[in-house]
C-alpha cells in the first residue's frame, strides 16, 4: 500500500514534466485557431480546473474580449465577454501588471463582481497574462480546497506560454449573413432555432433537401443521445462563448456503426440583430483515431454542465468513463452524514456486486456507513483519487467491487465532500499515467456538478411536497366510473406551479370533474390555486349549477384583488343518465373517446378565465356520454408549447387517445404524459364512464305548509314505498323518520320544503329540503318535562346514517335506512 502512496506521489512531481510534453506536441503541430482550445483543454486535466479562458485586446484597443474557453460553461461563475481594458477587473488588472494573480474567496470578494460568483462556493481564480504576441491573459478557475497548488501554477504558466503563441494566429474569415453558403457549412439563428445548410452536410446527416424542413431540432433528432448534451452546449446560446469551438458527434445510419462528424463553429454577436452560429461539419470517420482523454474530459464537462439532478450526474459519469476506461462496474454515492447512499448502479443488476451489498445493506439502493469500509474513509478524509491493483487486500465491501483493480475517486467541491465513486474490474488492470489524470480530472468536475445537482434535488423535492400537499390525495370511488389523475412538474425552474385537478362527489349521483391553472410559478400562484380550489368544491358542494359554480368563483377571485387569473374547465356529469354540462374558463376543452374508438375534442362554448371581468357569463355546453366513453381534461403544459400551438396538440392528445386501451386508466395516462413537454406544470384528468349497473329509484313530493302536512308526506311516502316492494317493518321505519323530518322543517323554517325518497341497492335514502340554512342541533340532554328536541335524537337512533349538507341556500337534512334482504 506505501508503494502505491509513493507512486501517487511521484505522478503528482511529474504533472509539470508532462503537461510541458503535451503542450509542445500541441504547439508543434500546424498553426490554426483550433491550437487555442486544445491548449486550454490541459488546463482541465493537469491544473485540476474547472474552467479555462483566454483574454486578448480587441481591435477597438478598450476592451479584453473573450477569445475562447473550455471546461464548463463560463456563465457560471459570471465570466463576461469582455472587460474594460482601463478597469478593475481582475482580467484587466493582471494584463497590466504583466504578473500573474492567484485569487481566493476572500480576494474574490472583495471584487466588484463578487455578486456574479455563485452563492456558498469556494471558488478561486488564477490570472496570468500572456507575454509577447497581443499580450492579454488566461484565467482558470479551481473550486478545489485550496486552489491551485505549487505544481497546478507551474502547469498554468506553461498553458499560458503555449496560448500566447496560439492566440496569434488570426480567426478564419467567417461568412457574411447574404454570403451563399459553401457545401459542408452552416448559419444557425440563436433566437429562432433556425438553420442554413450546405448541400454536403445534408448528406452527412442522411436527410435530403426536400425532406429538410430548416429547423436545428431536426439535425439534433439524429444523433447519438449520448453526444446530445455536448452537442446542446454549442447550440445553445446561453453556453456559447464568443470564439471557436470544435466537437466531435455521431449521427446514426440507416446500417451500420454511427458516423463520426467534427463541428467547427463560431458565434457572432448580433450587434443590434440576432446572434448567429457559423461554421462548418465535416466527416471524421476515416481521420479520427482513438479519442483523447483531454476529450473525454471535455465530453464529460459539457454533459455534466447540463446534468440538473444527482442521477443525471451518475449516468454522465458513468458515460464518460466505463466504456473508455474497460471497467466492469461503476457506483456513484452521495455522502450523507457518516452514511453512503448509492445512487447510480452500472451494471444495476444485484449479482454483478458483492454479496455483502444485496445481503445487509437491503434497499433498493446500498446504503451502508462509512465506517464499515475503513479504506474508503481514508481515502475520502485525504480527499484525492486512491488506486488498488489486483491483489490488494480490502475489505470485503470493496474487494468485490475490483477484484482485478479499485478506483476511488472522491468527490468534493468548495471544501466539502459531496460523495464518491468507485470504479472497479474483474480482469488485473494496469494503471497508466493517462488514466490517472483523467480520473483526477473527472472526479474534479463530477464533485461540483454533484454538488449542484444535489441543492437543486432538495429544492425541487421541497417544491414537490408542496405541490402535494395542495393537490387531492387519492381520487374517490365513483357509481359507474374509474378516474385517474397525473401531476407532471415542470422541470425547467424550482417554483412550484399552480395547475390542479379535482373530483366532487354530488349528491344524487352526479360527479364534478375540475382541472385548472393559476396563472405564473410562484408561491403566490400555489396558494391561489389552492384558494380556488377550496372556491369551487364549496360552490359545488351547495347544490349549484356548473355555470353559478364558476361565476361565484369568478367573483371570488376578483375580490381578493389579485392581479393573477385562472383558467379552469368544470364538467358536471349525471352518473344514471350519462349525461354533462360543461363550463370552461378560458381553458383548453375536453377530449372525448367514444366507445368505437373514435375521439372529439368537445365544442364547448367558454366565457374569459376567472378573475379578468366582473360580470363575465360563462355558458354552460350538454355532452352526451355512452358507457365506455373516456373525458379527458389536461391543461395547456400538456397540449401547447414553444414549438407546439395548441390545436395541434390537442389533434395529437386525439390520435393517442384513439390508440390507447381505455381498459386500463392508469397506463393511459401514462403514456399521454410520456412525450409531455417539461417547460411547463401538467394536469391530465381522465374519467371512463361505464354507466350504473344499478339505477336508483326516485320519487319526490312538494310538502305544502297545511295542518295535515305530515300526513300527507306519510300517505306518500307509504304508497311509494309500497310500489317499491319495501317490507313492512322497514317501511315503518321509515314513516317515522320522513314524519320526524318534514315536521321539523315544517315548525322551524319557512318558504318551500320537499321530500325526496331514493332506494339503491337495499338502502333507502330519505332527505328533506328547506330554505333555511340553520343545521339542526341534536340537544344535549331532555328532561322528563320536555315537550321537544327529541325528533333528531329519534332519527339518529333509527337511522344507518344521517347528516345535512347545504343546498342552494339552505339545507339537506337526509337519512339513510338499511333494508334487510
Amino acid at each position: 500500500m506505501a508503494n502505491v502512496v509513493s507512486e501517487g506521489a511521484a505522478e503528482r512531481r511529474t504533472g509539470p514534466l508532462r503537461a510541458e510534453i503535451v503542450l509542445k506536441t500541441i504547439t508543434a503541430g500546424p498553426a490554426s485557431p483550433e491550437r487555442v482550445r486544445r491548449t486550454l483543454e490541459q488546463a482541465l486535466v493537469f491544473a485540476s480546473a474547472v474552467l479555462a479562458a483566454v483574454y486578448a485586446p480587441g481591435g477597438d484597443g478598450d476592451l479584453l474580449r473573450l477569445v475562447d474557453s473550455a471546461g464548463v460553461p463560463r456563465t457560471l461563475y459570471g465570466l463576461r465577454e469582455s472587460y474594460p481594458l482601463d478597469g478593475h477587473s481582475p482580467a484587466a488588472d493582471a494584463h497590466r501588471a504583466g504578473r500573474p494573480a492567484w485569487l481566493g474567496p476572500a480576494e474574490l470578494a472583495d471584487c466588484a463582481e463578487a455578486r456574479r460568483l455563485p452563492a456558498g462556493q469556494d471558488v478561486h481564480l488564477a490570472v496570468l497574462p500572456l507575454h509577447g504576441g497581443t499580450g492579454g491573459c488566461l484565467l482558470a478557475v479551481s473550486e478545489r480546497p485550496g486552489g491551485f497548488g505549487a505544481d497546478e501554477r507551474v502547469c498554468l504558466e506553461l498553458v499560458a506560454e503555449a496560448v500566447a503563441e496560439a492566440v496569434a494566429v488570426p480567426a478564419p474569415a467567417v461568412p457574411a449573413e447574404d454570403e451563399e453558403l459553401r457545401p459542408n457549412a452552416f448559419s444557425l439563428a440563436m433566437d429562432t432555432g433556425r438553420v442554413e445548410v450546405g448541400d454536403a452536410l445534408l448528406e452527412l446527416f442522411g436527410v435530403s433537401r426536400d425532406r429538410f424542413d430548416g429547423r436545428v431540432e431536426t439535425l439534433l433528432g439524429l444523433t447519438v443521445p449520448e453526444d446530445l448534451p455536448s452537442l446542446m452546449s454549442v447550440v445553445e446560446a446561453g453556453h456559447m462563448s464568443i470564439g471557436e469551438r470544435e466537437l466531435e458527434f455521431r449521427v446514426l445510419q440507416p446500417a451500420g456503426p454511427p458516423r463520426w462528424l467534427r463541428l467547427r463553429g463560431r458565434l457572432l454577436p448580433g450587434d443590434g440583430r440576432p446572434a448567429r452560429l457559423v461554421g462548418t461539419v465535416t466527416d471524421a470517420s476515416t481521420l479520427r483515431g482513438e479519442v483523447t482523454d483531454v476529450a473525454r474530459v471535455q465530453r464529460l464537462a459539457a454533459a455534466l454542465a447540463t446534468a440538473g439532478t444527482v442521477s443525471d450526474v451518475g449516468r454522465a459519469v458513468v458515460a464518460a468513463l466505463r466504456k473508455p476506461l474497460r471497467a466492469d462496474r461503476i457506483a456513484l454515492a452521495e455522502l450523507e452524514n457518516d452514511r453512503l447512499v448509492v445512487t447510480v448502479l452500472d451494471p444495476p443488476e444485484p449479482e454483478s456486486w458483492p454479496e455483502l451489498w444485496r445481503l445487509e445493506w437491503r434497499a433498493e439502493w446500498p446504503d451502508a456507513p462509512v465506517r464499515a469500509m475503513p479504506t474508503l474513509a481514508a481515502a475520502l478524509r485525504e480527499g484525492r483519487a486512491r488506486i488498488w491493483p489486483a491483489g490488494t487486500a480490502l475489505e470485503p465491501a470493496l474487494a468485490g467491487v475490483g477484484p482485478g483493480g479499485l478506483a476511488v475517486l472522491p468527490l468534493s467541491a468548495g471544501g466539502r465532500m459531496a460523495g464518491v465513486c468507485l470504479i472497479g474490474w474483474d480482469e488485473p488492470h494496469d494503471f497508466g499515467p493517462d488514466e490517472r489524470a483523467l480520473l483526477t480530472a473527472s472526479a474534479g468536475l463530477a464533485g461540483q456538478a454533484l454538488t449542484r445537482a444535489r441543492a437543486f434535488d432538495a429544492e425541487h423535492e421541497l417544491v414537490g411536497m408542496l405541490q402535494r400537499q395542495l393537490l387531492p390525495r387519492r381520487l374517490p370511488e365513483l357509481p359507474g366510473a374509474v378516474a385517474v389523475a397525473r401531476y407532471l412538474p415542470a422541470t425547467a425552474g424550482l417554483e412550484v406551479g399552480g395547475d390542479w385537478y379535482d373530483v366532487i362527489p354530488l349528491s344524487d349521483h352526479h360527479v364534478a370533474l375540475v382541472i385548472g391553472d393559476v396563472q405564473g410559478h410562484s408561491a403566490g400562484a400555489a396558494t391561489l390555486m389552492g384558494q380556488m380550489r377550496t372556491a369551487l368544491r364549496a360552490y359545488a358542494a351547495e347544490g349549484h349549477p356548473p355555470d353559478v359554480v364558476v361565476s361565484h368563483s369568478n367573483r371570488l377571485l376578483m375580490e381578493l384583488e389579485t392581479d393573477l387569473f385562472v383558467t379552469c374547465c368544470y364538467v358536471d356529469v349525471d352518473m344514471e343518465e350519462g349525461t354533462a354540462w360543461c363550463v370552461r374558463a378560458g381553458h383548453p376543452p375536453p377530449v372525448l373517446r367514444h366507445p368505437d374508438g373514435s375521439t372529439e375534442i368537445a365544442e364547448t362554448d367558454g366565457g374569459p378565465p376567472l378573475g379578468v371581468v366582473t360580470r363575465a357569463e360563462f355558458p354552460m355546453t350538454p355532452l352526451r356520454l355512452l358507457p365506455g366513453t373516456v373525458i379527458a381534461l389536461t391543461t395547456d403544459g400538456l397540449v401547447e408549447s414553444a414549438e407546439m400551438d395548441i390545436d395541434t396538440g390537442l389533434d395529437r392528445l386525439a390520435h393517442e387517445l384513439t390508440v390507447s386501451d381505455p381498459a386500463h386508466l392508469g397506463l393511459v395516462a401514462d403514456a399521454l404524459l410520456g412525450n409531455a413537454h417539461r417547460g411547463d406544470d401538467v394536469a391530465l384528468l381522465l374519467m371512463r364512464y361505464d354507466g350504473m349497473a344499478v339505477k336508483p329509484l326516485r320519487e319526490g313530493w312538494t310538502v305544502w305548509r297545511v295542518p295535515e302536512a305530515a300526513r300527507q308526506a306519510r300517505r306518500f311516502t307509504r304508497r311509494t314505498l309500497r310500489a317499491w316492494g319495501v317490507p313492512a317493518e322497514a317501511m315503518d321505519t321509515a314513516l317515522l323518520v320522513v314524519s320526524e323530518l318534514v315536521t321539523n322543517a315544517l315548525v322551524h323554517t319557512d318558504g318551500r320544503v320537499r321530500l325526496d325518497l331514493v332506494l339503491i341497492d337495499r338502502r333507502l335514502r330519505v332527505a328533506v329540503t328547506d330554505a333555511s340554512p340553520r343545521t339542526p342541533v341534536k340537544p344535549t340532554s331532555l328532561g322528563w318535562e320536555a315537550t321537544g328536541g327529541r325528533g333528531i335524537l329519534l332519527v339518529e337512533a333509527m337511522s344507518d346514517a344521517w347528516g345535512t349538507v347545504p343546498v342552494s341556500g339552505g339545507k339537506q337534512v337526509w337519512s339513510e335506512l338499511a333494508l334487510e334482504h
